[in-house]
């Protein structure tokens, strides 16, 4: 069996798995962040977006997704121009004005095995 053609993705290394509990009442706020402004930022900073998922079955209230990046460095480098990005301080204290949207952020960083379709 060989691997698929990943085209884009055969430059992605590592992945980052982040799992986010919002606060009573705040997914759908959260989802319109995400929506309305953190997808584009995400874009504008190099942060490649594999994929969303909320909890179908299992613990949750909870939203679940991938990002992808070249190796550690660029990881850092995109998340310290996103996090100081005047356009998403805005957008989140926007958003936060009634209170927080997340009562709980988990965080992982994966890589590949030398088995799977991205070896």
């Amino acid at each position: 069996m060989t691997a698929p053609d990943l085209g884009e993705w055969s430059t992605l290394v590592i992945y980052e798995l982040r799992t986010y509990w919002p606060a009573p009442g705040k997914m759908p706020a959260l989802h319109r962040r995400f929506r309305d402004h953190t997808l584009r930022l995400f874009d504008k900073h190099g942060i490649k977006v594999v994929g969303f998922w909320e909890t179908y079955i299992g613990p949750g209230p909870s939203l679940v997704y991938i990002l992808g990046y070249e190796d550690l460095g660029h990881r850092q480098r995109a998340w310290d121009s996103f996090s100081n990005d005047p356009e998403w301080i805005a957008a989140r204290e926007e958003s936060e004005r009634d209170g927080p949207l997340l009562a709980r952020i988990e965080s992982s960083i994966l890589k590949g095995t030398p088995y799977g379709p991205n070896a």
